[in-house]
């Protein structure tokens, strides 16, 4: 009796942790892409000491998601496997491979492409299994309904996934010379890829906006990566742009990559103030709940890559005015940073019990999953 009631401790200690990790959302990633991206933003622009803080924030959270993440895969995969076949949920997926992506470009920066290397291959061999995974589990969705209403601003991660690999690879182009022709195809192929997903996609969007209602809870925080898209690719043609002309892709591709670039940069800030009108909708006129959820941090990500984005393309393009703008943009993100955070430890004050939800066969279990007479029961037993 001694033994069993041990092991019941034991389980009961373990418990919220294993919850955390069961019910780990695929978008989580997306806190290592805004930490690691306002970290390169600062490191450009200072202060110094708050791109290293944010540097060792977004490494320690990528090594600590990682282990969370296998963790997940060897004991929940019924889990895992429903956000695979959740289509509002699955393409979060890739920021995986941004999160990984985005700390190489940093590490890179501050002089560290070993760093970046092995994390850009890692997370090509991750968006080589999703970039074709993901959207063949949704197409042979037989005797299923139609996804339409699934789509939302989260399936841009696809997009954003593939730049930040493009960026990866312009970075390393300096650091392995005798791989720049291979480095920079790879990287305009890549880029050229994005941008018709990146069309694809807004249509698609746009008709679910037009054809499904719209709900509060639906006009979520991943619209914002909509923004977050256009900014990422115009980073991506930046470091295009400064690869040497001699390159033979560089010289075929430069006019048009600087060219679509700037219109993506348009595009995007004329995004912002759409974007703020549907979050003033969501919060002010609907009255939604301004609680933590995860994918506040994609709201993050955009504005601190539109700032490294502007402030790289005014540079290589040479217009001057885009360089206060990113000055501005990098506060803005850190002060939406700051904000995420607040809330999120505000949720971790005030959590309130874990609702009742059986684990499934042959798993762990995890809090909640007793009714509360029954655990008071058990209490007295």
């Amino acid at each position: 009796m001694t033994n069993t009631a041990a092991a019941d401790g034991r389980a009961r200690s373990q418990r919220p942790s294993l919850a955390a990790i069961r019910t780990m959302h695929p978008s989580v990633f997306a806190f290592v892409m805004a930490t690691g991206i306002i970290s390169t933003g600062s490191f450009l622009l200072g202060p110094s000491w708050l791109s290293r803080v944010l540097l060792v924030v977004a490494a320690v959270g990528l090594g600590g998601l990682g282990i969370a993440l296998l963790v997940r895969l060897a004991l929940f995969r019924s889990n895992v496997a429903a956000d695979i076949q959740a289509p509002e949920k699955v393409f979060g997926f890739f920021t995986i491979v941004a999160g990984a992506d985005v700390l190489g470009v940093r590490l890179s920066a501050a002089g560290h492409p070993l760093a970046t290397a092995i994390l850009a291959m890692a997370a090509a061999a991750i968006w080589l299994l999703l970039t074709y995974g993901v959207p063949a589990s949704l197409v042979l969705r037989h005797g299923r309904d139609s996804v339409l209403a699934g789509v939302n601003g989260s399936w841009l991660l696809w997009v954003v996934a593939t730049q930040s690999l493009a960026a990866a690879a312009c970075f390393l182009v300096p650091a392995y010379p005798s791989q720049a022709v291979l480095l920079a195809s790879f990287a305009a192929g890549l880029w050229g890829v994005a941008i018709v997903l990146y069309l694809l996609l807004v249509a698609l969007i746009l008709l679910r906006w037009l054809t499904v209602p719209m709900t509060p809870a639906t006009l979520g925080p991943p619209y914002w990566i909509l923004m977050g898209a256009t900014a990422i690719s115009v980073l991506a043609g930046a470091r295009i742009l400064t690869l040497p002309a001699t390159l033979p892709v560089v010289r075929a591709t430069a006019g048009f990559v600087e060219g679509f670039s700037f219109t993506l940069w348009a595009f995007g800030t004329w995004w912002v103030p759409m974007l703020i009108v549907l979050g003033l909708w969501r919060y002010v006129s609907r009255h939604y709940p301004l609680t933590y959820e995860p994918t506040m941090w994609s709201v993050v990500f955009p504005l601190g890559m539109y700032c490294v984005a502007t402030l790289a393309f005014g540079k290589v393009a040479h217009l001057s005015f885009m360089e206060p703008i990113a000055r501005f943009m990098l506060w803005v993100a850190v002060a939406a940073w700051l904000a995420v955070v607040i809330v999120f430890l505000a949720k971790l004050v005030r959590r309130p019990a874990a609702p009742a939800e059986p684990a499934a066969p042959g798993e762990p279990a995890a809090p909640g999953e007793k009714a509360a007479k029954s655990a008071a029961s058990s209490q007295q037993v």
